[in-house]
């Protein structure tokens, strides 16, 4: 997934000159993850910006040049780092162009590795993605694979809205097929464009739905809950906001049951959201109660303890167990 991120990165820069890259030390160095290694090299120091470390100089600049016609790609090195920014993004970023009148556009990406898995420890293993779905004005996107992760990245580039990227940092080294030569979709009205979800194991029995990295969990568990005879589909959100509705509602309505699983806290996530929209679209189609899966209501805890917190296999197979008892 992360090579994907930087031919991605590298094909949005190729393909558009108004496109730069800002962020701590993703010149030079490459960035933490190595995400944008070589693109320095190859762009220079006016397209691959080395920043202070100042995540609210960094966000607070990129408004600016988005507003004298740039695309600025910011990188948030870590996802507990984006708090110092947290004001520029929800009162500035996402309000400009409603504060306009439709007037002002903001195309602005911010990328965020998110989620834990990698061993590290507060501030550096969080899912705040709930912060930004929950702001009117931001796009909310997080992809799962290596080959949404390449797509994804230049669409949001390529949108006129702001959009949050969240990058499932304990994925990048996880390896997919991807099909460089493919045309990419069109930023919208395309059925695989940046706003849709997608059924990617399909099912009969329960649904479960999940984004970024519990796709692969969801995955995992599908294959485990077809060994003692259940059908689980599987829906990647793919974006979190706003949300494809209409990909859930269609698949639960084929299982009746659905269980919702995300890194982040289960108390006010992103999940309670997809529970009550699927309860007012599908009501009558419910065999048992929307259930969620993710952390505990706690801060991020120590790496010795991590998987402990993260939602794994047995947890979410245990609320698969918990849908099909009703």
């Amino acid at each position: 997934m992360a090579k994907a991120l930087n031919l991605g990165l590298r094909r949005a820069l190729a393909n558009d000159p108004r496109a730069l890259l800002m962020g701590e030390d993703i010149g030079r160095l490459g960035g933490v993850f190595r995400v944008t290694d070589g693109l320095f090299a190859e762009f220079g120091e006016d397209r691959v910006v080395d920043t202070p470390l100042a995540e609210s100089g960094i966000v607070g600049t990129a408004i600016g040049l988005a507003l004298r016609g740039y695309r600025p790609v910011c990188e948030i090195q870590f996802d507990g780092f984006v708090f110092p920014a947290f004001d520029q993004i929800t009162t500035q970023l996402a309000k400009m162009h409603y504060r306009s009148q439709g007037r002002l556009r903001l195309p602005v990406v911010i990328r965020i590795p998110y989620g834990g898995g990698i061993g590290a420890i507060e501030h550096h293993s969080e899912s705040p993605e709930a912060l930004f779905a929950h702001t009117p004005g931001l796009r909310v996107v997080s992809p799962a694979t290596a080959a949404d992760a390449f797509t994804m990245i230049q669409q949001a580039v390529a949108s006129p809205d702001p959009v949050i990227f969240f990058e499932p940092k304990g994925r990048y080294w996880e390896k997919g097929d991807v099909d460089l030569d493919a045309p990419l979709p069109a930023p919208h009205g395309s059925p695989a464009d940046l706003d849709h979800a997608r059924v990617v194991r399909p099912g009969t029995d329960v649904t479960v739905v999940a984004y970024g990295p519990t796709v692969a969990t969801a995955l995992k568990a599908a294959e485990a809950a077809a060994a003692d005879g259940t059908s689980v589909e599987v829906v990647d959100l793919r974006t979190i906001s706003p949300l494809d509705t209409a990909t859930i509602a269609a698949s639960v309505r084929r299982t009746g049951r659905c269980v919702v699983v995300h890194e982040a806290p289960v108390l006010y996530g992103s999940g309670a959201e997809v529970a009550a929209r699927i309860t007012e679209e599908c009501f009558y189609h419910l065999q048992a109660p929307v259930l969620r899966v993710g952390g505990f209501h706690t801060p991020y805890p120590v790496s010795k303890i991590e998987h402990d917190y993260l939602p794994g296999l047995d947890r979410l197979l245990d609320a698969v167990d918990r849908t099909l008892a009703f």
